[in-house]
């Protein structure tokens, strides 16, 4: 069997639910794969920040560090910003549904 058979059958692949289509020129796993890593990077983003805004307010920091860290949490937001507007994500793209428990973000 050729390689172009085997393409041709799997371009149209007979399952239970019905007829699925292989489309060569998707990205959507590599979309998928995207959302995801940028979602937990988010996530971790966030937790930094409250974690951050949490010795902030117990005043451990002195001003030079407080300073410090409110501009590494800006360049921070503004990075991931930009990672999102270079994959066309929103944030509600970044929300994960965890069905009964709600969303996550």
């Amino acid at each position: 069997m050729d390689p172009s058979s085997i393409m041709k059958s799997l371009d149209t692949a007979k399952m239970p639910e019905g007829n699925i289509r292989f489309n060569d020129e998707s990205n959507s796993t590599e979309d998928g794969l995207a959302q995801l890593v940028i979602t937990v990077i988010e996530l971790l983003r966030d937790l930094v920040e409250r974690q951050a805004m949490d010795r902030v307010d117990s005043g451990r920091l002195s001003e030079d560090q407080v300073e410090a860290l409110g501009e590494s949490l800006m360049q921070l937001e503004e990075q991931m910003q930009r990672l999102k507007d270079f994959f066309g994500f929103t944030d509600e793209d970044l929300t994960i549904d965890l069905g009964p428990l709600g969303n996550l973000r």
